[in-house]
């Protein structure tokens, strides 16, 4: 039997959820749920039915897990709770500092609905986060660093888009290269977050809009630019939409660390993303931790997971014989 898969949210990530379906043998996607009329929405999966959020519920037999597509600032705190009394559910719920009261009240819901709900997964939160866990357990004397980039950061685009005077606008998060190489050399740098990330924005003016004045605001706005070395180009719209269309991004995470009596021996791990589409990659781990779901259910495990939680077995498509002879 396949697992069958809703969508709830068809924006750029569930579009990805989408195409990352159509690529695992073992799952179909059954409805895509959306708050925008149901007749306007076309979608590619022509076997799949679209439907109102508002008719979700009705579906709770019909589909083994939920993956829920909305933004972290008002969607899944209030959406994840809820959906998982009907659904086992998977987010990318990404705000860092809000994960342990996220995780705290989809807990509750799922444990008294006797559902799984997995949470924070995509690559950071998910992946990162995994490799972060991997490589302080193993290297327990060492330091963690964690670069974004280069890639477009949604969040900061839309802060720019928001100034008024701005028509359009995408943000690039870099990493500074010495940062990046003295970590790599092993010298432990203590780094402020000047030190590590500088920011380029990409910047279509309203007519008349006053560029000076909105240069200073971007370099001074708190929490998103003031704390970095900012760049910002005003170009054409036609400019913004030729040459910067896409959704790339990715990172890397570095432990530094030490081994032998006397600390003598140095060590670096190092994991890297490379990404053409943020959504489109995000959308893919959610799918593989989507089978992971519906497998911890089918044990009948309930209660909030994340990406600490789960076996990576539970991933993969393969058998555990499989996967011992083909990748162990």
């Amino acid at each position: 039997m396949k697992t069958r898969i809703g969508i709830l949210g068809y924006g750029n990530l569930g579009r990805g959820v989408e195409c990352a379906v159509r690529q695992n043998n073992d799952m179909e996607l059954v409805a895509v749920f959306t708050r925008r009329d149901p007749a306007s929405l076309s979608i590619l999966t022509k076997s799949a039915a679209v439907r109102s959020v508002d008719d979700a519920a009705n579906w709770k037999d019909k589909i083994d897990v939920m993956i829920l597509c909305g933004g972290s600032a008002t969607d899944l705190p209030k959406q994840t709770p809820e959906y998982v009394k009907c659904f086992n559910v998977i987010d990318s719920f990404d705000t860092h500092a809000r994960i342990p009261e996220h995780f705290a009240n989809v807990d509750a819901a799922a444990k008294e609905a006797s559902h799984i709900g997995i949470i924070s997964v995509g690559w950071d939160p998910g992946m990162f986060s995994l490799n972060r866990l991997y490589a302080n357990a193993l290297l327990p004397d060492g330091k963690d660093y964690t670069f974004w980039g280069k890639g477009v950061s949604q969040g900061h685009s839309d802060a720019l888009r928001r100034i008024d005077g701005v028509k359009n606008a995408k943000q690039y998060t870099i990493p500074v290269d010495s940062a990046l190489e003295a970590v790599r050399a092993g010298s432990n740098p203590e780094l402020t977050t000047r030190e590590k990330h500088t920011r380029e924005c990409f910047v279509v003016l309203e007519e008349g809009a006053d560029a000076a004045k909105i240069e200073q605001e971007i370099k001074n706005m708190p929490n998103y630019f003031a704390d970095y070395d900012t760049t910002v180009h005003f170009i054409s719209e036609e400019e913004l939409l030729t040459n910067h269309s896409g959704i790339p991004h990715g990172g890397f995470v570095l432990r530094s660390g030490v081994t032998g009596w006397n600390s003598e021996h140095k060590h670096l791990i190092e994991y890297q993303l490379k990404l053409d589409s943020n959504p489109e990659f995000t959308a893919s781990v959610l799918v593989a931790y989507a089978r992971a779901a519906h497998r911890l259910a089918q044990e009948g495990q309930s209660g909030c997971k994340t990406v600490f939680d789960i076996a990576p077995a539970y991933l993969s498509a393969k058998s555990g014989e499989e996967l011992r002879a083909s990748m162990l």
